[in-house]
């Protein structure tokens, strides 16, 4: 039996269909937990759950989460490789839900041999996972939050922005909570810059001369609003910057905590320039896809650092691979960038790519491709990372820039 099961936030639609292509079974079941419980009872009636192999167009969620606890296989189909398929069902390439669930029961049915199976993670990889891309996210909101503070002080208080070399730091968080608008620094002077900057622990090590002078020196703001308006308006963007700052601390703890007792940790821990955080990065977005690949090609590939051959004829092109886990790629190549600065065999491959004209971002994917051969290693042997053993051992110095197939 195949199972096609097309999901949506409110209602799901899904088919059961034999080896033959015969439709079996077919029904609607609303997103509650009755909706979950009855069709997984369902599914149970047509065989057990390991023989019931589900195609479905997502990775993650409820309802993959679900399936995946019931015991059934889970196989992830990508929406745009789905929607190539459409014309073999009919030169409209109708979709309806119904008419969806069937083919990719069909789908499955026919091409379930050639399309990976979801793994369950880890759930300690799992844990960490969560909480780095959360970390992510509230680094984005951070930047968006940061800019829009900017935004409103080139609007109504140039000078308050232009003080501190980073608008993103304690001490400028600081003065702008105490001088939020032109009005309340009118009376400050080198003097007092400088001996309020002492008392909050200021290590930007510059005189009050020169913090006040930038405030003088920058353009008046021409704000129509009035003072309150705009130090409320000031205030309030601090906090909402203060808050993510905060939730940040918070996770960074976190991350921390949960890397420090996790099993893949030691492997890794020892690479240079890694870090706390990038290393529970490295493990959470990493981690799934060595749990996964059957060889080092495999890993690279789904770490999105090696490009897409495409070769036919006379014809043979070597592009980027844009359909990758982008989250994997930027916690990868995030940590590559650093060991370049703490490693003698990183920073030689990537200043002799760039020597050979590679652009700085392709330079780090030639290193990132050699990483991942010294992590493959590792994970497949159980074995610590050592600068000492990698010095010595000459296959990992083979060349990292070669494409590799798709």
């Amino acid at each position: 039996m195949f199972i096609g099961w097309d999901w949506a936030t409110e209602t799901h639609d899904v088919t059961v269909m034999d080896a033959t292509g015969k439709r079996i079974d077919r029904w609607e079941l609303a997103h509650t937990e009755e909706g979950f419980t009855k069709t997984l009872a369902r599914l149970r009636k047509h065989g057990a759950p390991a023989d019931l192999p589900v195609a479905i167009e997502t990775s993650r969620g409820l309802a993959v989460d679900r399936l995946l606890a019931a015991g059934h296989p889970v196989v992830p189909v990508h929406p745009n490789a789905f929607n190539a398929m459409r014309a073999r069902w009919g030169a409209s390439k109708a979709k309806t839900d119904a008419g969806d669930s069937m083919k990719l029961a069909d789908y499955l049915r026919t091409d379930g041999h050639l399309l990976p199976r979801l793994e369950p993670t880890e759930q300690a990889t799992l844990d960490l996972q969560a909480l780095t891309r959360q970390r992510a996210d509230h680094i984005e909101a951070k930047v968006a939050a940061v800019n829009q503070l900017a935004s409103l002080l080139d609007e109504h208080w140039p000078g308050g922005k232009a003080v501190f070399a980073d608008l993103d730091s304690d001490i400028a968080m600081a003065f702008l909570e105490r001088y939020p608008t032109p009005t309340k620094a009118a009376k400050l002077t080198a003097g007092r810059l400088e001996a309020w900057c002492k008392r909050r622990g200021y290590s930007g090590k510059k005189p009050g001369s020169v913090l006040i002078e930038r405030l003088r020196s920058a353009p008046k703001a021409a704000s129509r609003l009035s003072d309150a308006v705009a130090e409320q308006l000031v205030r309030v963007q601090i906090q909402l910057v203060q808050g993510i700052r905060a939730t940040i601390r918070t996770l960074d703890k976190a991350i921390t905590e949960a890397t420090g007792t996790h099993p893949y940790a030691p492997l890794f821990a020892t690479m240079p320039r890694i870090g706390k955080v990038s290393l529970g990065q490295v493990i959470g977005e990493i981690g799934p896809i060595l749990e996964r690949a059957q060889s080092c090609e495999q890993l690279i590939a789904e770490a999105g650092v090696v490009p897409v051959t495409r070769a036919s004829g006379k014809s043979r092109t070597v592009a980027f691979r844009f359909a990758t886990n982008r989250r994997a790629r930027v916690a990868l190549t995030t940590f590559v960038d650093n060991s370049r600065h703490g490693s003698a065999w990183a920073a030689k491959i990537y200043n002799d790519a760039r020597a050979r004209k590679k652009r700085h971002p392709h330079a780090i994917r030639i290193l990132a491709r050699a990483w991942l051969r010294v992590m493959w290693a590792c994970w497949r042997d159980g074995t610590c990372y050592d600068p000492a053993i990698h010095q010595a051992n000459d296959k990992i110095n083979a060349p990292a820039d070669e494409p590799l197939a798709a």
